[in-house]
């Protein structure tokens, strides 16, 4: 990490340098971010960022059929309940050079989810922490320098302004480098309409490519590097992160030598016109774990005649490694749609997003334009996932993963419909209402399907 601190601060230095003879921070080019959505007017191009989100979601299920719940597993319970959860980020950015950016974000994660988030692989609150032991108290998710180098004279206004790329103006060719606490999921496999749970879908694998099983501690967040070339037509970026030290872990790994997590993306973007855009990305990754077999996992209950247990078959430095496809289409400028895929190998443990190991997605979105209320968002998304046939029959034979096991298994894959209503209220005031319905939750045809009814609430400053 010393020599990534070092290569920042050269490029901090060397930044006025590259910048060319053109002002980046000329008022009259910088964006309108839309203060008509945010409590607080983030359109003057001042060298820092001060902003926030309040987001509050409400879940509720009925019953639905289970033809059993067995004790001690992690099984979504079949009896009616309901969870809430509260997700508070601040954003501070400051720029001491116009083309480096200081980000450091606050957060605190309150509340649960519905049956302590486990028994569907696909989760239906993606603000929900994944390990419920953890404290609600306030810790740092986000502490990165952000540092641009300029490869063209030519600035233009940066159409993805906001808390993690403040720069009112950009090079329209340029390298980006990122070094830090960070998201791996604010980077790589963005899609702007299927990235965002507290304006768009919920779901984890929704909001995410449920095999991306990107590096990140239990709340989401990691500490790497990542460089990037962006252009108007093309994207390329690369990020090397620091993966848990086990499965759903809340603490990092430093032995970089046998853990670590490299992630390259592609993304090409194509338009006949302003109002008929699309992007095309391409993704792959590699993670180096403490990881599990579940082949040894099973040969060894069998032998013994006992219940699998992966964490009796961890062994340092195992590799798993996937590929990702995602793809968005702007229709006339009021309507998206927007589809991914993705596989990862299914040898060794899920690690650190969640249990799923193939998936298909399809979706779209419409504004409201049509109605006379163009900020406000409808959507909807089906989701298919399915896990590795060494995978299944460890669950079948007891097995438990960090979400998953309901002491035994008929597997089937799982399906997940969603559906949402984003209402503008005002300024930054946004309620939404959501619908899922997943049948086989956890890949098990014996249970559901269930159906999963959300409100949320949401403040942007």
């Amino acid at each position: 990490m010393a020599g990534g601190a070092s290569l920042a601060l050269a490029l901090a230095l060397l930044g006025p340098r590259a910048a060319f003879a053109k002002n980046p921070e000329e008022p009259e080019t910088a964006p309108r971010p839309g203060s008509d959505m945010t409590f607080v007017d983030h359109e003057r191009p001042w060298p820092f960022w001060f902003g926030g989100e309040v987001n509050s979601i409400l879940q509720s299920h009925p019953s639905f059929p289970a033809a059993y719940t067995l004790p001690m597993t992690n099984s979504l319970q079949p009896g009616a309940e309901s969870a809430l959860s509260v997700l508070i980020t601040g954003f501070a950015a400051y720029r001491p050079l116009p083309t480096t950016e200081l980000i450091v974000d606050p957060e605190m994660a309150l509340g649960g989810g519905l049956s302590k988030a486990l028994g569907i692989a696909g989760f239906s609150n993606l603000d929900v922490v994944r390990n419920p032991s953890l404290p609600h108290t306030p810790y740092i998710a986000r502490m990165e320098v952000h540092q641009i180098v300029a490869l063209s004279a030519d600035w233009v206004a940066n159409e993805d302004r906001g808390p993690i790329s403040s720069m009112p103006t950009v090079p329209l060719h340029r390298l980006e480098f990122r070094l830090g606490k960070m998201s791996t999921a604010d980077l790589f496999d963005i899609n702007p309409a299927g990235s965002d749970s507290h304006m768009q879908f919920m779901n984890w694998a929704v909001d995410n490519n449920g095999a991306f099983d990107y590096a990140a501690d239990t709340r989401g967040y990691t500490y790497g590097f990542v460089a990037e070339y962006q252009g108007p037509r093309l994207e390329a970026r690369f990020g090397e992160m620091l993966m848990p030290k086990e499965a759903n872990g809340a603490d990092l790994d430093f032995d970089v030598r046998n853990s670590h997590a490299e992630n390259v993306e592609l993304e090409i973007k194509y338009g006949v016109r302003p109002d008929w855009r699309g992007t095309v990305r391409v993704l792959g990754y590699q993670n180096h774990a403490n990881m599990g077999s579940y082949r040894q996992a099973i040969d060894a209950a069998t032998a013994t005649m006992t219940t699998p247990d992966i964490i009796l078959h961890r062994q340092q430095g195992r590799v798993k490694r996937g590929v990702g496809l995602n793809v968005i289409q702007e229709l006339f400028g009021r309507a998206r749609v927007f589809g991914r895929a993705g596989w990862s190998g299914g040898d060794y443990e899920s690690f650190a997003y969640t249990e799923i190991e193939n998936t298909v997605e399809v979706g779209g979105d419409l504004t409201g334009a049509s109605w006379c209320r163009p900020t406000d968002k409808v959507g909807l998304a089906f989701v298919s996932n399915g896990i590795s046939a060494v995978h299944a029959e460890y669950l079948r034979r007891g097995g438990l993963g960090f979400l998953l096991g309901d002491g035994n298994l008929t597997y089937a894959r799982e399906r997940i419909f969603e559906h949402y209503y984003n209402l503008h209220v005002w300024r930054g005031a946004f309620v939404a209402e959501d619908i899922q319905w997943i049948a086989n939750p956890g890949y098990n045809a014996a249970r559901g399907p269930v159906w999963i009814f959300s409100a949320r609430a949401h403040l942007e400053f």
